[in-house]
């Protein structure tokens, strides 16, 4: 497994939660609109990426299956606190590995959500009791729920190189079965390989007409392409002043809009993060309720800066 300590290029950076590295105040995020609460359904994937940033593979079960109780627990915490919350996301690992993943599903489609799952859409999602689970839903919330299925690229050789030898065919396979069943479907795919944005998504546009996916290309919610999350790449801290700098709000980044429920291996209770990004920074880490978790966010790590600040991504819909 990675080693989450390594020294990176960023070397006397995001040191400090309240102060960069110059001495400037750190920028912070306040909870301005909580849209979407996600749940980490555990880390453990049935497949191992050449780079993930949660480090999901066959064995790496730091973050456990979360249950359907324990997603009803904070669903009824949105209630006491009065979220406007419209989505309940699900990641993972892989989420159809853990085998309350449709029921956990019911429980927030009945409470009136709509349901955003990420998926590699391989084996674990084609076994016969998820497809039955995943029918029955679609009949009874038809529309409600996406499945954004991880297609890091629309070359098999290039996805293949991230996900190994013949995962593309089996993503595809999963994705024409999503299609047959009339279940939304969005992608994630990656900003990886050098291209222009334009021709990735040509490339994904070309491959959904092949197959027929009803999955609009140019649609950044979509077709979300995601920066790559390297911890050793050199970024900027952001300070106070870098909204006005870079016209943008802080009402824009993920943190302003999103908090991530998980139950750390060992822990009696699941707790909430910050990001779905930093699952194992305990800074990130907010507290065991959704009233802890509406306390503001330092962006004290590289990935904020990158990912949210300056790549502008965000992992809703």
């Amino acid at each position: 497994m990675k080693d989450l300590t390594s020294p990176t290029a960023n070397i006397g950076k995001f040191k400090d939660s309240q102060v960069t590295a110059d001495g400037s105040e750190r920028a912070s995020v306040a909870l301005s609109n909580p849209e979407t609460l996600w749940f980490n359904t555990g880390t453990l994937c049935n497949i191992e990426c050449e780079n993930c940033y949660i480090l999901s593979s066959p064995i790496n079960d730091a973050l456990v299956y979360l249950s359907e109780a324990e997603v009803g627990q904070y669903l009824d915490q949105i209630a006491e606190r009065a979220w406007p919350i419209r989505e309940i996301g699900f990641t993972g690992g892989e989420p159809f590995m853990n085998p309350q993943m449709i029921a956990m599903t019911k429980t927030a489609l009945a409470r009136g959500f709509e349901v955003l799952i990420l998926t590699n859409a391989m084996l674990p999602m084609m076994r016969k009791s998820m497809r039955a689970g995943l029918q029955e839903l679609e009949a009874a919330y038809p529309g409600k729920m996406t499945l954004r299925v991880s297609l890091d690229h629309f070359s098999a050789q290039h996805h293949d190189e991230e996900r190994g030898s013949g995962s593309f065919a089996k993503t595809i396979e999963g994705m024409c079965w999503l299609r047959d069943m009339g279940i939304k479907m969005a992608v994630a795919g990656r900003s990886l390989w050098g291209e222009s944005e334009a021709d990735s998504r040509a490339g994904f546009a070309a491959l959904y007409q092949t197959h027929g996916f009803d999955i609009d290309a140019q649609n950044p919610g979509a077709t979300v392409l995601f920066p790559e999350m390297d911890e050793n790449v050199e970024v900027p801290e952001i300070t106070t002043a870098c909204w006005g700098i870079l016209d943008k709000s802080p009402n824009d980044v993920m943190c302003a809009s999103s908090r991530m429920v998980v139950k750390r291996k060992g822990a009696e209770t699941p707790v909430v993060l910050a990001c779905t990004l930093l699952p194992y920074s305990p800074e990130f880490e907010l507290g065991a309720t959704l009233a802890e978790a509406e306390a503001p966010v330092r962006l004290n790590h590289a990935h904020c800066a990158k990912f949210c600040v300056l790549g502008g991504a965000s992992c809703s819909a």
